[in-house]
This record gives C-alpha cells, sequence and structure tokens, in this order.
C-alpha cells in the first residue's frame, strides 16, 4: 500500500515527463512499425516467390532476434550516432521476424485451388497477389504484425540508453538509484502500452477480411501521425547535455546541481553511462557527467567543470566487505590492507587511461601496478578443494582495474581460490549482491553509499561537511548497523562526480565552472 501511495505521488510530482516519454515511446513504437511493415510484407511476398531464398532470409531475421538488444544498440552507435535513429532501426530489425514469417505463411496457406480458379479467370500474377492471396492471408499477417507491435513496444524501452527517450528513462534511472518506485513508474505504463495495443489490434484480427483489409489501410496511414508524436517540440537551451541515468536523479547529482548553479535551463537528454563520454567527443552533446579519475577525460580532450560550491560530496573508493569473509579467513584483512592509500588521483586517472583508451587488459595493468609498488607476489600453487573468494565489480574500467588487483593480492598472499564477477551493472546490483552473498567484496565510493545505499536526511548530509574522514566514519558506522556490511579503510583516490566540456568548446565559450555554466545559460 505504501508503495502505491509513492507511486501515485511521483506520477503526480512527475506528470510533465511521464506524458513526454510515453509520447515518445508510442513514436518510437510506430515509426519502427510502419518501416517494418514496409519492408517485411515485400521480403515476405517475394520469399513466396522465391522460396528458395526463405531459408536463409528467415534465418537471418532469427539471428537478428537473438542479438540483445543493448549489444545491437551499442553497434549501431557508432554508425548512426546517438537519438532516435539507432533505436528505431533496432526495433525495425527486431519486428521484421513475425512479419515476414507471418507473411510467407499466410500467402503459402492460400488453398492451391482458389489460385489456380482465380489464374483460370484471367488474373494476372499481380492481380492474384492483390485480389486473391494477400485478402485471405492478411488474418495471419495481422497476426505477425500484432506480435511485432508488442515486441517494439518492450524493447523501445532501451531507447532511453541511446537518447531516444521512451518510458526506459524512469526505468534505468530507478535500477541505477535502487529506487522500486521510479522502476514501477516506467515499467508499469509500457506495459499497459503493450497490453493496450496488442488488445487493440486483437479485436481487428477478429473482423471479416474486407474490413480488415480497410483497417490495414488506415493503420498504414495512422502511423506515421503517431510516429510524429516523437518530433514534438521539447525543451532546448544553448547547450545540450547527455546525463547518465543515475545522476539525473541523484540527491548528489544533477537535482544538487539544478539547486546550486541554477542549471535548470539545461537541456538533457538520458544516455547509458558506457555512451556519454563517446556523445561528447563526437558533439552530440555538449556537457556530460562524469567521474574524475576516468582516464577518457585526458584521452577525449575534455575539461573538468570546477565544483566551486562543493556540491558533490567526497568519493574515495574503498572496499567493501562480508565480515563472514573476515571471520572465515581473517588472512584477509592483512591482503585487503595492502591496497589502503596507495593510489592517488592521478595514479587511478592513468591506469584508466590505458584501460579505456589504450584498450590495454585491466589484468595487466593491474599487476604492472603491482609491481611498480612492489606489492607483487607469484600466484602460489592451486589447492584442491580451497575456498573461493568472490570479487564483484560494476561496469565501468576502474572497478575492473581495482577488482583485479584485489584479485592478484589474494592469489600471491593466499591459498584460497579467487572467482571475480566483473560488469554486475549498476550500484544496485552490485550491493545487493553483496548482501545476498553472491559476492564477497566489491569496491564502492562513499558519496555512492552515502547518497545512494543510505539516503540519510539533507541534514544529516549538511553537517558532514563535505569532510572525507567524516563521510567515511558514518558511511562505515552505518553500513554495520543497517546491512551488517563492512567498510574497509580507502584507498586513496577520490573519483568524484564532475561536468565535463571538450576542453576546446569550454576554452572559447570561457567555461571554467559550474558557476560559469549557469551564467552562460542564463540562470
Amino acid at each position: 500500500m505504501k508503495t502505491l501511495t509513492e507511486l501515485l505521488t511521483f506520477w503526480q510530482l512527475q506528470a510533465g515527463k511521464l506524458g513526454e516519454q510515453t509520447l515518445q515511446h508510442i513514436g518510437l513504437t510506430a515509426a519502427a512499425l510502419l518501416l517494418a511493415v514496409l519492408v517485411g510484407v515485400p521480403v515476405g511476398i517475394g520469399l513466396t516467390r522465391r522460396p528458395r531464398w526463405a531459408p536463409a532470409v528467415l534465418g537471418l531475421a532469427g539471428i537478428l532476434q537473438t542479438v540483445p538488444s543493448i549489444a545491437l544498440l551499442g553497434f549501431l552507435i557508432p554508425l548512426l550516432g546517438i537519438g532516435p535513429r539507432p533505436a528505431i532501426l533496432a526495433l525495425l530489425l527486431y519486428s521484421l521476424l513475425p512479419i515476414i514469417r507471418n507473411t510467407v505463411t499466410g500467402i503459402q496457406g492460400v488453398s492451391p485451388a482458389v489460385v489456380e480458379a482465380a489464374r483460370g479467370l484471367g488474373f494476372t500474377d499481380w492481380q492474384v497477389l492483390r485480389r486473391v492471396e494477400l485478402p485471405l492471408a492478411l488474418p495471419v499477417l495481422f497476426a505477425g504484425i500484432r506480435t511485432a507491435t508488442v515486441i517494439g513496444v518492450g524493447v523501445a524501452t532501451l531507447a532511453a540508453y541511446v537518447a531516444a527517450g521512451g518510458l526506459g528513462e524512469f526505468i534505468f534511472g530507478g535500477i541505477a538509484l535502487n529506487n522500486p518506485v521510479m522502476i514501477l513508474a516506467g515499467a508499469l505504463p509500457a506495459a499497459a502500452l503493450a497490453l493496450a495495443f496488442d488488445a487493440a489490434l486483437a479485436s481487428l484480427q477478429k473482423l471479416t477480411t474486407q474490413r480488415l483489409a480497410k483497417v490495414g489501410a488506415g493503420l498504414l496511414v495512422l502511423l506515421p501521425l503517431l510516429g510524429a508524436l516523437y518530433l514534438l517540440p521539447r525543451a532546448t537551451s544553448r547547450l545540450q547535455a547527455g546525463f547518465s541515468p543515475e545522476f539525473v536523479g541523484r540527491a548528489d547529482g544533477l537535482p544538487g546541481l539544478q539547486r546550486a548553479y541554477g542549471l535548470r535551463h539545461l537541456a538533457s537528454v538520458v544516455l547509458a553511462p558506457a555512451l556519454v563520454y563517446e556523445a561528447a567527443r563526437h558533439a552530440d552533446v555538449d556537457v556530460i557527467d562524469g567521474y574524475s579519475t576516468d582516464g577518457r577525460i585526458r584521452a577525449y580532450g575534455l575539461q573538468v567543470l570546477r565544483d566551486n560550491k562543493r556540491v558533490f560530496p567526497p568519493y574515495y573508493a574503498a572496499p567493501v566487505v562480508r565480515p563472514a569473509l573476515l571471520r572465515a579467513h581473517p588472512e584477509l584483512g592483512a591482503i585487503f590492507d595492502r591496497l589502503t592509500g596507495q593510489l592517488t588521483d592521478s595514479a587511478m586517472t592513468e591506469l584508466n587511461y590505458r584501460v579505456d583508451y589504450l584498450h590495454q587488459e585491466p589484468r595487466t595493468v593491474a599487476e604492472a601496478f603491482l609491481r611498480q609498488r612492489g606489492l607483487w607476489r607469484a600466484p602460489r600453487p592451486a589447492v584442491p578443494g580451497a575456498a573461493v573468494v568472490r570479487l564483484g565489480s560494476k561496469i565501468f574500467a576502474e572497478q575492473y582495474i581495482l577488482v583485479e588487483m584485489y584479485a592478484a593480492l589474494i592469489r600471491g598472499g593466499t591459498n584460497l581460490a579467487v572467482e571475480t564477477k566483473t560488469g554486475l551493472g549498476g550500484t544496485t546490483i552490485c550491493f545487493e549482491a553483496l548482501r545476498s552473498g553472491a559476492i564477497d567484496m566489491y569496491p564502492e565510493y562513499t558519496g555512492t553509499g552515502l547518497q545512494v545505499l543510505l539516503q540519510p536526511a539533507p541534514a544529516t548530509i549538511d553537517s558532514l561537511g563535505g569532510k572525507p574522514a567524516a563521510v567515511f566514519a558514518y558511511v562505515q558506522r552505518e553500513f554495520r548497523r543497517r546491512y551488517g556490511l563492512e567498510w574497509l579503510p580507502p584507498l586513496g583516490f577520490n573519483n568524484t562526480y564532475a561536468l565535463l566540456m571538450r576542453r576546446r568548446q569550454a576554452q572559447e565559450l570561457e567555461i571554467e565552472s559550474l558557476s560559469d555554466l549557469g551564467s552562460y545559460l542564463g540562470h
């Protein structure tokens, strides 16, 4: 009941955003479906005339259907950039299989005797297709369109990852922020759209063939109109920003900057965290969120805008561990302590640069650093039946590097086996995996532990004064009390949130700080 109340309140507060995302979702689905019909039906008709091509074409469409959606979008971005184009093309490719297959099945299901009778009356091939085969195949063909529509509504949620909007913005923001209400705020309307479209098309499918043909023609006119919903005017500003879902919703992210610097006039789109840097690099957007030790800042010629009002809290990296692991294997305490204070901001930035830009393996980079600091020990021989330490990480290079460092230290200093589970996703997934015992340790940041996982009252945050030691002590104490988890001492570097611009553009506009950005936008 509490969740329902919170959900209704959220919808009320975000009514404008919800309406905009819903229209975007409908527009993306309709545009992709129209293209899928215009491509899939002719291809299906062609396959009935060239049956030997059918296995290859249907096989290819089937393969496209099995490619993970996010992987397909990632492949299309270098070709089409961000925005609706890669999203619509991905939806088109996912919609082709049911439309092509049902077109083939429907036409091949027409009785040969009926076709021969039409030819006996002197019908040409085109007349047979238009007046006999297509009308009789229409119910089956329409079922394929119905399936493609439901698939499209579901896959369209991923459009939010490429700045194409839609209801996925709430869903991915909620996942990143461990906010079930936000997830439901996007997931329920998306599910309702899928059910509504499916019910509407199911009712149309019951019509007679003659009426169904007229409705089908009407849909071909309606779909472009629905697709045009995506083109409704949106907020614009002098600069375009691209932000990750987590940054948009976190109190220490965009909301905090809007309050402190008046950035409410900064138009923004939501992007997958892995894409924000590429979007800035290719000038698809002007301002992005990032992390101060990210190696791509140097590689892509970006500039960190100074947080002169100190809105961002400290983000010192530290391992979060299940105490049961340390009780079972006390020697691991000394192993984990070897990295305490060893990594400066500049050192971590250099390591990230090697992985993000030079494309070196995280394990190679991690082990080279340990050798440089005299921390490297050759792995001990494997012991049959040894206990396994499971190390997890989020889905970016810095976490991979840190996990490989810990894995190397454990292998070289103990007889324990190590299993790394890298790329678990965002904060919520790693945290819940640790709580459930699926992993034993993962690197976390004090600011994330404070703002995302603990979420104390603003007065409590203010009382900490942004002091690294005070923030760490609070997070360590509260994690012990609430979750029974242990924060070990920090590694030394502060990977804080930051807003970034291309250095050349920032210099031309004379923007060095977030206050400069607010002034430029005319807050």
